[in-house]
């Protein structure tokens, strides 16, 4: 794809080209920046001489990786660069994005047409291109929950809090059914978000589902998607950040700056949360979510994890077993109905490709 524009033009950047590939590596290491592990879209603005002055990269919908060669700020190159991906991203059908930028970009990026969402810890800025796309969500949550307890039998006892909690579930085990099970136990109504990127070995329709099929017999959950509010680990960008604990940790400010709002609009004053021994990185997102959440009004309880005779239950050991090809192995380890699921013929194409994925354990 070329696009001339000024001296400049613009071409797609393929991850198998060797040669171009380093030429990126290098403007953003220049300028500070790490590749993002995850991007499926890369483009590079050159000048006449073919030298590499500017880029920008798309992942799903969000706007990552764009960098001007030093030599080369001041002459609009970014402008070029946001409008291309924007223009790329709107010829896919997505025309709702979201990009993550230093404080010190904000009003560059508002200029181009971005609304502030939320920030953290002086380092990032979360930033979507409608302006009342934050709003419209916290609409959509509230009349979910209206519509889910007006058809649900569930008699809630008053006095009891309202609480919540958001879960990957990749794949739903008795772990995660112990968590909503305590939780539930403690509130007059709980707040299920799962995560709906389909960043995990397990899609998110089939993670969905299982949640909802296992935990059935609790009578007071609302269900809702994450949407693109809620950002998993997997695709939280890393790329303007110094170090993965630098990452962690901002990352889970941002998260918990989200929720506050989040929990404001549905009167959440509970974020229920499983212990996690053996993960570095909940564990430090545990942490900075019990430091943070209070200060939006909403407590943290850290729920201790379940454990079988095998030892602590994890969708990690889950997604290992069936990795290994020990799929009767799990059972000690979820609900019937996850069970009845990865032994199906339906599963097929999941159990693949958890067995052909070289990395199944999350640290």
């Amino acid at each position: 794809m070329e696009n001339f524009m000024s001296e400049y033009h613009i071409s797609r950047i393929f991850y198998n080209d060797r040669r171009e590939m380093k030429k990126l590596d290098a403007l953003l290491e220049k300028e500070g920046i790490e590749r993002d592990d995850n991007l499926d879209y890369t483009i590079g603005l050159y000048d006449d001489d073919y030298n590499l002055a500017a880029t920008g990269s798309c992942f799903a919908n969000t706007l990552r990786c764009m960098a001007v060669d030093s030599g080369h700020q001041g002459e609009g190159l970014l402008n070029q660069v946001v409008s291309h991906l924007i223009q790329y991203e709107f010829e896919q059908g997505t025309v709702n994005l979201f990009l993550y930028t230093k404080y010190d970009k904000a009003l560059f990026f508002r200029d181009l047409g971005f609304y502030e969402v939320a920030r953290a810890d002086g380092r990032v800025v979360f930033m979507e291109n409608r302006k009342n796309g934050f709003a419209s969500y916290l609409d959509n949550l509230y009349q979910e929950t209206q519509e889910q307890v007006q058809q649900s039998d569930a008699q809630p006892e008053a006095g009891l809090p309202v609480g919540a909690v958001v879960m990957n579930a990749n794949p739903f085990t008795l772990g995660h059914l112990y968590l909503l099970a305590t939780a539930a136990a403690a509130c007059r109504l709980l707040h299920v978000f799962i995560v709906s990127e389909d960043a995990s070995l397990v899609p998110f329709d089939v993670r969905y589902n299982l949640v909802k099929e296992g935990s059935a017999h609790l009578k007071n959950l609302v269900f809702h998607q994450t949407g693109s509010y809620l950002i998993s680990n997997a695709t939280f960008p890393s790329y303007f950040l110094k170090d993965k604990d630098t990452v962690i940790r901002t990352h889970a400010k941002l998260d918990t700056a989200i929720f506050g709002q989040i929990a404001k609009s549905l009167d959440i004053t509970v974020r229920y949360v499983g212990e996690e021994p053996a993960s570095q990185v909940t564990g430090i997102y545990n942490e900075i979510m019990a430091a943070e959440l209070p200060l939006s009004g909403v407590e943290c309880r850290i729920i201790p994890r379940r454990t079988a005779a095998s030892g602590v239950i994890s969708a990690s050991t889950v997604r290992r077993k069936i990795h290994e090809g020990r799929l009767e192995e799990i059972r000690e380890l979820v609900p019937e109905s996850t069970l009845r699921y990865f032994l199906s013929e339906e599963a097929g194409e999941v159990v693949k490709r958890i067995q052909e994925s070289s990395q199944v354990i999350h640290y």
